[in-house]
């Protein structure tokens, strides 16, 4: 079950933002498990260096790629890559993405355009350069990475480029869906709540102003109605599971990762 023999794989956003494992570090190694060749993508090589030497270490089949998937050239490049290693293309999976607090009157058109490219765009341009490739494999699947702030909004805190940009990745996975479908490509989105990854600690902490981690993970864990916070495999088994021929009649649609998070009552 949810076996990946002979088919190869991109991963983006495949390093990790501290110690332990974020989403596309996971996905990656996870994929590699399954018996897919994955080409492990980050913009840090040092990260994605991590990455691949599990990958290895555990015998599996792997290439790290450093790039910026903001940037259409380097995106085309990471495809060329891809092929060019394993010589073919079955699986894209869409993970890089971050976000930035502010509502539309205080935030700075700048922060909007980066937030937009970084969660959006990524994802855009790996779907534009991946499809030709995808194509000629049957079976073959894209997973983008949203996120629970496309669902529901903070009254407090708001995220309008975030929220915006992931609710975009929804979409846009609808349209591709359904513009493929024919084509057999089928196009799927995972959607997270809140999850315990490196990016708690190395970013949230200090983008809440907050001194106690420990305090904000207590805080975030009591917020879910399943009593804790998901992890990056629990993300992971869902991405396998969308890109697996088990999944070969689903597409256009999402699976939500949240513990109950987004169906409660605030």
């Amino acid at each position: 079950m949810l076996r990946l023999d002979g088919k190869v794989a991109i991963v983006t956003g495949a390093g990790s933002a501290g110690p332990g494992w974020g989403n596309g570090k996971a996905t990656a190694v996870l994929l590699a498990r399954q018996g897919a060749a994955v080409l492990a993508v980050d913009v840090c090589a040092e990260a994605v260096a991590e990455t691949l030497s599990i990958i290895q270490g555990e015998g599996g089949n792997a290439r790290a790629h450093v790039a910026d998937v903001t940037s259409s050239q380097e995106v085309a490049q990471t495809v060329e890559t891809c092929i060019a290693a394993f010589g073919q293309l079955d699986i894209l999976v869409n993970n890089v993405g971050g976000s930035f607090p502010g509502g539309a009157e205080g935030m700075a058109e700048v922060e909007w355009d980066q937030q937009i490219d970084l969660n959006l765009r990524s994802a855009f341009l790996g779907c534009k350069f991946a499809l030709p490739h995808l194509k000629r494999r049957a079976g073959s699947a894209i997973v983008n990475l949203s996120s629970i702030a496309a669902l529901r909004m903070s009254a407090d805190r708001p995220h309008v480029a975030y929220s915006a940009a992931k609710h975009g990745v929804i979409a846009m996975s609808k349209s591709i869906a359904i513009e493929n479908a024919k084509a057999g490509v089928r196009c799927n989105t995972v959607v997270p709540g809140l999850m315990h990854t490196p990016l708690v600690e190395a970013r949230l902490v200090r983008q809440l102003g907050s001194n106690n981690a420990e305090q904000l993970i207590a805080k975030r864990n009591a917020q879910v109605p399943m009593g804790k916070m998901g992890d990056a495999w629990d993300v992971a088994h869902a991405v396998l599971f969308l890109a697996s021929d088990e999944a070969r009649h689903i597409t256009g649609t999402e699976i939500v990762v949240d513990g109950g998070l987004s169906a409660a009552m605030p």
